[in-house]
């Protein structure tokens, strides 16, 4: 496995991946280690959640500088994921006893009550696009929740995988109840099937997804899965249209457009489409893309040169059925994964950027008529992670929010954005389950019934 800065082609480093018997080992140790953790009090996990927060502020310049080399995200963006991630320890830390508080049910019996009990040792397998946060926003709850956790990451992030076994491992935790696994995709099954493994998650494609949840199944073990998405985003007639192209362009962006939940499609009614393509068109193309260690540059390059050319494969494909280019659309000749700010519009049932999510920087216009119209455009997808509506009028906002789109988080007047005091996840096939809050600390413990009589 080898890790290659797409900014310059470079490798950065090459690992040798772990064995079956070295991962059993391993995975043998942090269950080992679970018998004793699970006893610890929430008061103990709190203390160590708290030291991590520490070392993940202290080490952030360092660990941005890995981040930002390994998968290519402009440095500010990666020093902001860090922040987020030592956030979602804090939260945890001064919310995980509540959240999982023994909870008294009136029943017929002299007692009653559900205990949450910690399951054992959790399998994640996450992707590269956020390295860290991606990891943390598992991590932080399932170690609260007295679990023990193995990490599977993808083969490109090696180095941060490394370096968040470490980051664990200096805040003070007791030794192997949290490590990482250096193993390839095709090794996913047999951890899944190990019987020390008692749930899995992961947070990556759909065909990604399906592989894991049909592994998991077949062992009767619990999966949460954090998938895809299309997302679309509605601007109505009395939208801010200035307000709503400049979120819509943050949110298609951000990490050059290799985000779950970015704006992808945007659905705009007919009165105000032109003043909004213009106002989004303009915004794309002031854009800057370049190398991700300057201030100045908007968007790094794509994780990998080959998923550069397999969105340009599918924005060629678009406009050979039609698609039209409004800016960007084409390879640049430099060296490194880049990929212009892309908008496309004239989009129709069949081509790739109706059909498929389009993981980078590139735009899909649709227009509609009728809210109906937008309504069931917006819902015409495999996909359901998250949506955004943008009008003047908070009541219809809040009311096709909760009514109309059929995504797991719907935003009103802003981009979706994850936040650990907010349940995360999708629907259809952007996956199921949820991550954060309350909700995320839950998936993974045995909601047990104690009763009395």
């Amino acid at each position: 496995m080898r890790s290659v800065n797409p900014f310059n082609n470079q490798v950065i480093q090459s690992y040798a991946a772990y064995s079956d018997d070295e991962a059993k080992r391993i995975i043998k140790a942090v269950d080992l280690a679970f018998v004793s953790w699970k006893e610890t009090s929430f008061e103990e996990r709190k203390a160590y959640l708290l030291k991590l927060e520490k070392q993940l502020l202290d080490q952030q310049d360092k660990l941005a500088d890995l981040i930002v080399g390994e998968m290519g995200k402009v440095k500010k963006e990666a020093l902001g994921e860090l922040k987020k991630c030592a956030w979602v320890c804090r939260y945890y830390a001064e919310n995980g006893e509540q959240f999982l508080a023994r909870e008294t049910i009136q029943a017929d019996a002299s007692d009653s009550f559900v205990s949450f009990q910690p399951l054992g040792t959790i399998l994640a397998v996450m992707p590269w696009n956020f390295p860290f946060w991606q990891v943390f926003r598992f991590l932080a709850p399932t170690l609260m929740a007295g679990n023990t956790a193995v990490l599977k990451h993808a083969s490109n992030v090696q180095g941060c995988s490394l370096a968040i076994e470490k980051l664990v491992k200096d805040a003070g935790f007791p030794k192997d109840v949290f490590r990482s696994l250096l193993i390839g995709g095709k090794s996913v099954r047999q951890v899944i099937e190990n019987p020390r493994i008692r749930a899995v998650t992961l947070t990556g494609s759909t065909p990604a997804g399906k592989a894991v949840a049909a592994a998991a199944g077949a062992v009767l073990k619990k999966s949460v899965l954090e998938l895809g998405g299309s997302d679309p985003y509605l601007i109505l007639e009395d939208a801010d249209i200035e307000e709503a192209a400049e979120r819509c362009v943050v949110s298609r962006l951000l990490n050059a457009g290799q985000s779950c939940i970015g704006a992808k499609r945007f659905i705009v009614m007919e009165s105000v489409y032109d003043a909004f393509r213009d106002a989004f068109v303009r915004r794309m193309e002031q854009a800057t893309f370049g190398d991700p260690m300057n201030d100045s540059t908007s968007i790094g390059p794509m994780a990998r040169t080959d998923l550069r050319n397999e969105l340009h494969g599918q924005v060629s494909a678009s406009v050979a059925k039609g698609a039209i280019i409004l800016c960007g659309g084409y390879i640049p000749e430099q060296e490194g994964a880049f990929y212009p700010p892309t908008v496309l519009e004239n989009i129709q049932p069949g081509m790739p950027a109706y059909e498929e999510e389009l993981f980078g920087p590139v735009a899909s216009l649709l227009k509609a008529q009728t809210e109906e119209e937008a309504v069931r455009i917006a819902n015409d997808t495999v996909f359901g992670l998250g949506a955004g509506v943008f009008t003047a009028d908070l009541d219809r906002g809040k009311r096709l929010a909760e009514k109309g789109l059929e995504a797991g988080c719907v935003f009103v007047n802003d981009f979706v954005k994850s936040d650990p005091r907010l349940p995360f996840g999708g629907i259809k096939e952007s996956g199921y389950g949820r991550e954060l809050s309350v909700y995320g600390i839950r998936e993974f413990v045995n909601i047990k019934t104690v009763v009395v009589k």
